[in-house]
This record gives C-alpha cells, sequence and structure tokens, in this order.
C-alpha cells in the first residue's frame, strides 16, 4: 500500500513587508518553487512564522497556496491549536481553505499535564473531527512535549492520521516507530541534519526549512536515494549541512530568509519579536549559499 507523504516538502516561511503580510510574495515564491520536482507545501508550520499569524491572515496563506500551487502538488497546513476544540475547528477552516491535510503538533502551553493519556485523546478526537488527515508533530525542542513511540504506534493504527513529521532529529525515535507503523503510515523526518539517515531507515520523505533556500539540494538526497546511489546522496546530505545549520541553528529564521533572499526568492524580515539579521552575519551566509551552487553545479 503506498503513502500518501512522500518526497521533499518545503515547510514554506512567511513573507512579511515589514509588519505586514506579503500574500503577493508567498505566491511569487510559491510559482517559483512548482519548477522543482516538490511534493507540496507546508503552510503555516514552525518555520512560517505561524505563532505569530493571526486567523485570518493564516488562512490567506491557505488559499493563496492552494491557488498557486501547481496542482499535483499537496498544501500541509500547521492546524495545531491549544485546545481540542480550537484545534479541530481550525482544522476544518484551513481545510475549506484548500488544505489536503493536517500537521498537528501537540498542545504545550499546560505542559506538564500533557500525559500520554492526554495526548491520546487529544488526537483521537482531532482525527475524528478533521475533514482532511492529520500528520502527528513531534518537535519537543519548540513545545517541551514529547510524543512517546509508544502512543504514536497506537494513534497511527487511526484511519484518518497519516503519518508524523518527526523534527527532534533524534534517529532512535524513528527507529523504534517505523517498524511498528501501518504501510501506508507516512514517517517524514523535518530535520535537513538526518535525511539521508532517516530514509534509510525507512522514512518516506522530509519536510524541511532548508528547502526553501536549496530545493535542488534536498531533493537530490531524496532522488539519488531513490536510485541506490547512495553514496551520492551521503555527499549531498553533507553539502547542504552548513547552511542547516547556520540558517537553522545559528541564526534561525533571519538567516534562512537571508539564504532565501539570496538564492533568488523572497525572504523578507522576521516578525516581532523575533529580530532582525545581524549585519556581520550576512558574508558568512553569502559564502555558504556560494559554496552550496559550487559544489552543485560541479557535481
Amino acid at each position: 500500500m503506498s503513502k500518501k507523504f512522500q518526497g521533499i516538502f518545503p515547510a514554506l516561511t512567511t513573507p512579511f513587508d515589514g509588519e505586514d503580510l506579503a500574500v503577493h510574495r508567498f505566491r511569487e515564491n510559491i510559482a517559483k518553487f512548482n519548477a522543482f520536482d516538490l511534493s507540496g507545501y507546508v503552510v503555516l508550520g514552525s518555520t512560517g512564522e505561524c505563532v505569530l499569524l493571526s486567523n485570518d491572515e493564516s488562512e490567506r496563506l491557505i488559499r493563496a497556496a492552494r491557488e498557486t500551487a501547481a496542482p499535483d502538488k499537496l498544501v500541509i497546513a500547521g492546524t495545531g491549536q491549544e485546545s481540542t476544540k480550537l484545534t479541530i475547528a481550525f482544522t476544518n477552516r484551513m481545510a475549506a481553505a484548500g488544505a489536503d491535510a493536517a500537521l498537528v503538533r501537540p498542545p504545550c502551553y499546560y505542559k506538564a499535564k500533557m500525559s500520554r493519556d492526554v495526548l491520546r485523546g487529544h488526537y483521537l478526537a482531532v482525527a475524528d473531527g478533521a475533514k482532511t488527515p492529520v500528520i502527528v508533530y513531534n518537535i519537543p525542542q519548540n513545545t517541551g512535549v514529547t510524543i512517546d513511540p509508544e502512543l504514536l504506534i497506537e494513534l497511527s493504527t487511526h484511519p484518518n492520521i497519516a503519518g508524523l513529521k518527526e523534527s527532534s532529529g533524534i534517529l532512535s525515535y524513528l527507529g523504534k516507530i517505523i517498524p511498528h507503523v501501518p504501510e501506508d503510515f507516512s514517517c517524514l523526518v523535518g530535520s535537513g541534519f538526518v535525511v539521508l539517515p532517516a530514509l534509510v531507515m525507512g522514512a518516506s520523505g522530509a519536510i524541511l526549512a532548508v528547502a526553501n533556500a536549496a530545493p535542488a539540494a534536498c531533493l537530490d538526497i531524496y532522488r539519488l536515494f531513490k536510485e541506490g546511489r547512495i553514496d551520492e546522496s551521503a555527499q549531498r546530505q553533507l553539502d547542504v549541512t552548513p547552511l542547516n545549520k547556520a540558517a537553522m541553528e545559528t541564526y534561525g529564521l533571519p538567516g534562512l530568509k537571508y539564504a532565501m533572499d539570496i538564492q533568488g526568492f523572497y525572504g523578507g524580515p522576521v516578525r516581532r519579536p523575533l529580530l532582525p539579521l545581524p549585519e556581520p552575519a550576512k558574508p558568512e551566509i553569502e559564502a555558504l549559499v556560494s559554496d552550496l551552487r559550487t559544489r552543485l553545479s560541479s557535481s
């Protein structure tokens, strides 16, 4: 049985003009991404500054994504909220706006109370009430809540829970899950550092922030792996790693958006309270982008 979610999905950034949403820039980026063999787009994820957006802004982005994305591209919306009721309502609002699936982080404000029983009840209720397939989102570095492997395996049997985005980057987590979930359950890795190792372990693809600035390189990792050219895939994984580190660890979203600007996409500013990229950091990111371009052109 085939998995619904396979391949490379960029976790799209949200463009701003000052403090205002720049939907036209968002459309321009997607139109450019359509030229790549990407499987679809994740909108309203962590990379999209989802927690800094209003519900109306979120809906505008999903509508723009669905209208601009090529017909063969899936649109996945980040829809996790702090209550079960609000998560179901927001998930279905984004479905009505054009989302094909929902990426649902766990509630986390009351993180000390997010026991296995609480999370089980939350995700089962969301899956029952959602009008689109649900992808469970494990991102403990942001939420402080880990969805333990045993619970994830249990959730994977629900007919409307279609996959997992695993963003901790801990490969042993995938190793505990992949052998025990249904064949049509999609395990997607969310860390640009471990795409190839995750694929080797049985992941079906990746949702990547760095793919905003390096879509071709990220696609190479996946394509070369599928072709059995593991050494070349490993080299491309290593090629992407320095930019991924700078963009996602050292400088965060401002660094990623600047790398996008260099690459001909629109990155632009982040929204407050996030701070802009320090000027001294720009030459470092420029050098990393240049180095990656050289590596791509020479292979």
